[in-house]
């Protein structure tokens, strides 16, 4: 039994996030291959021919959502279907953020930096990773998708992300384990060509392990600046995409007061949903209708103010936790790492060199 060191979480609590339209093009090409005509494929999802030539075209989950319903219904008799979709997506399918992972270090931070920033892919399954002292296992979460294309997404979203993992490592990815919930299909084979070990099915929960060594291996196209680079352009395109309105937004404003100097620890949940005359519960079931949490917003604010009071100001570290409403530094280096991908001390360090 291994002993578990670390567990991440994704940096987004579903599926229902905005995404590109790279993966919904994707789809309608293997499509076409298979003679489903355009209109079918476009049936109920407002999209046109056009703006699937279009990269920066921003689509809501549901749209993909109604793409992959059109897929499942026109093409229900081809096996593996989920399987075959998964392999097709490389690390160019994903842009920027596939041109990060691919210079990132070693596969291990290529995985935390993924479950960062995951809304800039185009799963629906949620992945937790698990580091142990004898095996690395992700956790596959499909709870919360529609039970019709369930298997369908569980089958191209870990596929998916055993073709993008063995691109990085420059050969096929050796798992360990492979599990999923569904019932055993007929085309077991199939999925046995990329997990290489025989799949358990009817289990529990959806999941894959592999060796952790593999994850300390540096990646053959690692490269130290062009992963900065990245790394600040996936950081913009989050912050742009994470523009609030309605309830949320009235939330973030109130969690950045203004202290004497500008700066104070962002107020409690309960102060702030006084503040807009509500109760706390009410305040959570409405941000939960939102797709965000007070927490959620919270560590917007904080990692906003503590980049500013990190480049901006002479501020300690230690200063710096204490005003964002953190009781010890350390406790505040996690969490900013776990935004950024760098500890405080590094992240000004490098700004304070830029300039």
């Amino acid at each position: 039994m291994s002993t578990v060191e670390r567990v991440q979480d994704p940096g987004i609590r579903d599926w229902n996030f905005p995404r590109g339209i790279a993966s919904v093009a994707l789809m309608i090409g293997y499509a076409g291959e298979h003679g489903v005509p355009l209109a079918r494929m476009l049936a109920g999802t407002g999209l046109t021919e056009a703006l699937l030539r279009d990269p920066d075209v921003q689509i809501d989950a549901r749209t993909e959502l109604a793409v992959i319903r059109n897929l499942v219904r026109e093409l229900a008799d081809t096996p593996a279907l989920g399987v075959e979709i998964g392999r097709r997506y490389r690390i160019t399918t994903f842009g920027i953020f596939g041109f990060a992972c691919v210079s990132s270090p070693t596969l291990g931070e290529a995985i935390s930096f993924a479950l960062r920033y995951l809304e800039l892919s185009f799963t629906f399954c949620l992945p937790v990773a698990e580091w142990g002292d004898g095996e690395f296992v992700a956790w596959v979460h499909d709870e919360s998708i529609p039970a019709d294309v369930r298997q369908f997404l569980v089958e191209r979203d870990v596929t998916a992300m055993h073709q993008v993992m063995s691109d990085l490592i420059g050969r096929q990815l050796p798992l360990t384990r492979a599990e999923f919930r569904f019932p055993e299909p007929t085309y077991v084979d199939r999925i046995m060509e990329f997990t290489q070990v025989q799949p358990r099915f009817g289990r529990r929960q959806n999941l894959f392990a592999i060796d952790p060594a593999v994850l300390e291996q540096p990646l053959p196209q690692a490269n130290e600046h062009t992963w900065a680079m990245c790394l600040a352009q996936c950081r913009d395109l989050v912050d742009r995409r994470r523009a609030r309105t309605g309830i949320a937004a009235e939330v973030r404003e109130l969690l950045v007061p203004g202290g004497a100097d500008g700066i104070a620890a962002p107020p409690g949940i309960d102060t702030v949903a006084r503040n807009l005359n509500m109760s706390t519960r009410t305040l959570r079931r409405h941000l939960d209708a939102a797709g965000t949490s007070y927490r959620a917003l919270l560590d917007e604010v904080r990692r906003a103010l503590a980049e500013e009071m990190l480049t901006a100001t002479p501020l300690s570290v230690s200063d710096v936790a204490i005003r964002l409403g953190y009781a010890e530094s350390s406790t505040f280096i996690y969490a900013f790492k776990r935004w950024t991908g760098a500890t405080p001390a590094v992240y000004r360090r490098e700004r304070v060199t830029r300039r």
